[in-house]
C-alpha cells in the first residue's frame, strides 16, 4: 500500500507531504462539513500515525476551530483551499482527499451524519454526466 502522498492548495503557494497510512476515509454530511465545503459533504482521510510535512507555504496556512465543538479546518489563507490539519489534541491527522495531488488507492469507508444529508443529495446517479461544462 502507498505510504507517501503529496498535496497542495489551488494557488500553489502551499505544498505538503503525508508520510504514513490512512486508517479511514469518510464522507461527512454534518452541517459543519457542508458549510466548510459548500458542497454535499467533506471527503476526509484520517490517520493516527501518519506525519504531515509542510514543503512550502506553511506560513500561509490558517486554521479555524469552531468554538464548543471538535470541528476544525485548515486552509490556504491566500486561495481558501482546504488543507490537512492535526486535530484531537495532536493525535489525529485529517486530510481533505481533494487536497492531494497523488491518487488515493482507497474507497470511502462510510458516509457519516447521514441524517444531516442535504435534501438534494440523493438519486445523483440519475443526473446527466459531462466530461466538461455543457454547451
Amino acid at each position: 500500500m502507498k505510504t507517501r502522498y503529496k498535496g497542495s492548495c489551488l494557488c500553489g503557494k502551499v505544498h505538503f507531504e503525508i508520510e504514513g497510512v490512512f486508517e479511514s476515509f469518510y464522507l461527512c454530511h454534518c452541517r459543519y462539513c457542508r458549510k466548510d465545503t459548500g458542497s454535499a459533504h467533506a471527503s476526509n482521510l484520517f490517520s493516527s500515525s501518519a506525519r504531515l510535512h509542510w514543503l512550502s507555504g506553511e506560513e500561509g496556512v490558517s486554521t479555524f476551530a469552531l468554538p464548543s465543538t471538535q470541528h476544525a479546518r485548515s486552509f490556504c489563507s491566500h486561495c481558501g483551499s482546504a488543507l490537512p490539519s492535526v486535530q484531537v489534541e495532536g493525535k489525529l491527522l485529517v486530510v481533505p482527499a481533494g487536497s492531494l495531488d497523488d491518487e488515493v488507492p482507497l474507497r470511502p469507508d462510510a458516509h457519516l451524519f447521514n441524517a444531516s444529508r442535504a435534501d438534494w443529495d440523493s438519486g445523483l446517479e440519475k443526473v446527466p454526466l459531462f466530461d466538461r461544462l455543457p454547451e
